[in-house]
């Protein structure tokens, strides 16, 4: 599998709505490290520091948004592009012809450890069904 290109844009800076200790925020802004696999301007993916797949990629917006349910109608072409950037790490992964799975938990009874909004990008294996 290769690597998803990353696009060289220009790395964002937290918003003033972003937490200080959310960890996410400080991933794109680059202040703590991850791999990161992909970045435009609004999103960025990176793999997940704790993967459960052989490919487990997190993909993030830029804007700190804590969850599904915090996207306003305004916001709601950011979902969009957060599953459009999932698909293209998904091709650059190989993963479209296999498959893989995508994943957003909203809120703690979901799973959700991270309260930014952000989709699991899931592939490598053959993924069970239900998941949980």
């Amino acid at each position: 599998m290769t690597e998803a290109r990353n696009l060289g844009y220009p790395r964002s800076v937290m918003t003033s709505s972003s937490p200080p200790s959310c960890i996410f925020c400080k991933i794109v802004s680059r202040t703590i490290p991850a791999r990161v696999v992909f970045e435009d301007g609004d999103v960025v993916a990176f793999h997940d520091a704790h993967p459960v797949a052989p490919v487990h990629v997190l993909v993030v917006p830029r804007k700190h948004v804590a969850g599904v349910e915090d996207v306003s109608a305004d916001e709601s072409p950011l979902l969009g592009r957060v599953l459009l950037a999932a698909r293209a790490v998904a091709a650059a992964l190989d993963l479209s012809e296999s498959g893989y799975r995508l994943v957003i938990n909203q809120g703690a009874g979901a799973g959700q450890s991270v309260f930014h909004l952000h989709c699991h990008l899931l592939g490598g294996r053959l993924l069970a069904w239900p998941p949980g």
